[in-house]
């Protein structure tokens, strides 16, 4: 008669999810595993666990056998079908009230779909989303979980357990809500991490190639930033990695090329955007620029061929490197206004009830885009916050207007002397036309309506009154009526 002796199972063991069984495995927990890859599973074994309280499983029967219930089983494999495949497996293994986990980055729409059909089957499904990275798996990452809510206190203990901790107490772990919404979560925080990556190589970019600094200043720079208001995990590795050589003494940055990936949860959190009707305009141009920076060739042509246009550099170094600091900070501010705003949009939507000032505080250790300024965005939810938009929160606007002026100055800077900073640009504009009571969309409006009856509402009329215009006498006499476009 079998005995099953692991607490969990977890299947997949690429590097997070080597490394969360380890941090399992440190926290007192029994740990089954399984990879399709018998090698892999076998050389993990051997050489890594073999101290611990691993359980290697060659096949999902027999990682089924060795599972105390309610079984819980941890997905640590690529998103998309083979998350089904491997769900389609476990349903027929699993019994009812056993708990399969995806752990991966996968759309949160596909979370929804399989939260139901797990359901439907007398099963418990929780999709969660896990940031740090390999060092943020093995030591403690930031954690949201979200989808069935009956499995949350059956697992509750192990996620908290393993998660990184805020303080002595406050583990970066918490229930997010229902069906998709934890790996919703999940997908803005990487939209808002796409922001911030792209602002800090765009201000790279700047002491690169107009102040010709090199890699051991910018590194020094970097530094400095980090111990002020920037004070942030992204700002800290730039700091390093500008300032690792290899044994012959190179700067390995300088050997990179410069074209990025990307894994799909920025595009996502861009889709999103405009599903929802959110300009999230930062994180938006963060997507373009990756795609931009992938036609290398194309690029390296259009060098020699097209106009730069650009005039002489002449200026203070230290005084633009002031500027580009503030610049910095507030475009990174506006990349989390904008996250914040898409996830406020989607808890109306889908009545998820997001906690977005807990949420912020789930972001504090362990994950990629920790900062010093969460404590802020938390304190701002806590506050009767109108429209739930941050950029009415004191903490916010002071910032933010302290900084406007280098904003503008580094923007300007930018455009004169050819240099490509598009998502701090796409900040400034954003900050520009939130701030701007009375826009240009009249302009667009009278258009539509001119060329498709489309309609349009009178700054003397109620809202929700809407006008139709015959212009010159040849628009359309039927209005085609308003919609949301």
């Amino acid at each position: 008669m079998n005995n099953p002796r692991a607490d969990i199972g977890v299947v997949g063991l690429a590097v997070m999810g080597r490394n969360l069984v380890l941090n399992m495995c440190d926290r007192g927990y029994a740990v089954a595993v399984h990879d399709r890859d018998a090698q892999v599973m076998d050389r993990f074994l051997a050489s890594t666990a073999p101290s611990t309280r691993v359980i290697g499983a060659h096949s999902m029967h027999s990682l089924v056998t060795q599972l105390k219930r309610p079984r819980r089983i941890l997905l640590m494999i690529r998103a998309g079908h083979p998350v089904d495949a491997c769900i389609k497996t476990l349903l027929q293994v699993l019994e009812p009230s056993d708990i399969i986990i995806d752990g991966g980055n996968s759309y949160y729409k596909d979370t929804t779909r399989r939260v139901a059909l797990v359901e439907s089957k007398g099963l418990l499904y929780v999709g969660t989303g896990v940031s740090g990275g390999e060092e943020g798996a093995r030591h403690g990452p930031s954690i949201m979980p979200g989808g069935s809510a009956a499995a949350w206190p059956h697992v509750r203990e192990l996620l908290q357990g393993i998660a990184a901790r805020a303080d002595e107490y406050t583990p970066c772990c918490d229930w997010i809500g229902p069906y998709g919404a934890g790996h919703f979560v999940k997908m803005v925080h990487n939209g808002i991490e796409y922001g911030a990556m792209q602002i800090i190589a765009e201000a790279y970019a700047v002491m690169r190639m107009l102040l010709r600094m090199d890699n051991t200043a910018m590194s020094r720079a970097f530094g400095r930033w980090n111990e002020g208001p920037l004070h942030s995990y992204l700002i800290e590795i730039t700091r390093d990695i500008l300032a690792y050589r290899n044994a012959d003494g190179s700067h390995e940055i300088d050997a990179i090329l410069d074209s990025a990936g990307q894994k799909g949860t920025g595009k996502w959190t861009a889709m999103a955007a405009l599903e929802y009707g959110i300009p999230l305009t930062t994180i938006g141009e963060a997507v373009h620029a990756r795609f931009l920076s992938a036609l290398k060739e194309e690029r390296m042509q259009a060098e020699g061929a097209l106009a730069k246009g650009a005039v002489r550099w002449s200026g203070s170094r230290e005084q633009l490197l002031d500027a580009l600091e503030g610049t910095v900070f507030g475009a990174m501010l506006l990349s989390y206004v904008q996250g914040f705003m898409l996830l406020a949009a989607a808890s109306r939507a889908n009545d998820w009830n997001l906690d977005l000032g807990r949420i912020a505080l789930l972001w504090r250790s362990g994950c990629i885009i920790r900062s010093s300024f969460l404590e802020h965005i938390k304190a701002a939810f806590d506050q009767d916050l109108p429209h739930r938009n941050l950029l009415f929160a004191p903490y916010f606007r002071n910032a933010l207007g302290s900084v406007i002026k280098d904003f503008r100055s580094v923007v300007a800077v930018g455009a004169r002397h050819a240099i490509p900073i598009p998502a701090i640009a796409s900040a400034l504009a954003y900050y520009d036309g939130f701030r701007c009571g009375s826009g240009s969309a009249n302009m667009i409006q009278a258009q539509r309506d001119f060329f498709g009856a489309h309609t349009y509402e009178r700054v003397d009329t109620p809202r929700g009154v809407f006008h139709h215009t015959r212009w010159g006498g040849t628009g359309a006499n039927t209005p085609a009526g308003s919609y949301d476009a």
